[in-house]
């Protein structure tokens, strides 16, 4: 198993995450991440964002800002009940794997 195999739902859950609190877009969500120690490219994040967008999970529209545009993603509302059921289940590990119970 490499690194991006066990990372990637962590990742997946750390974009719904941020989704929820306010619209995110890609290059924005690269930085966001190397801030906590995952280092991604455009072409390994894309494939996950529209993965995410597949699964209804999030939804995207083109955004025109000057002379360049993005698209820009937000959580839908079956992403918030994915993200709450998910961190139910992080909290179980988090207690198994950290706090040995």
């Amino acid at each position: 198993m490499t690194d991006k195999d066990l990372y990637g739902g962590l990742i997946r859950l750390h974009i719904l995450h941020l989704a929820a609190v306010e619209p995110i877009f890609g290059l924005g969500i690269i930085e966001e991440l190397r801030h906590h120690g995952y280092e991604m490219s455009a072409g390994t994040l894309y494939p996950m964002l529209h993965g995410l967008e597949k699964k209804g999970y999030l939804t995207s529209r083109h955004e025109r800002t000057g002379r360049r545009g993005r698209r820009v993603y937000e959580i839908t509302g079956q992403g918030r009940i994915a993200l709450a059921e998910a961190r139910a289940k992080v909290k179980e590990l988090f207690g198994e794997l950290i706090e040995g119970h």
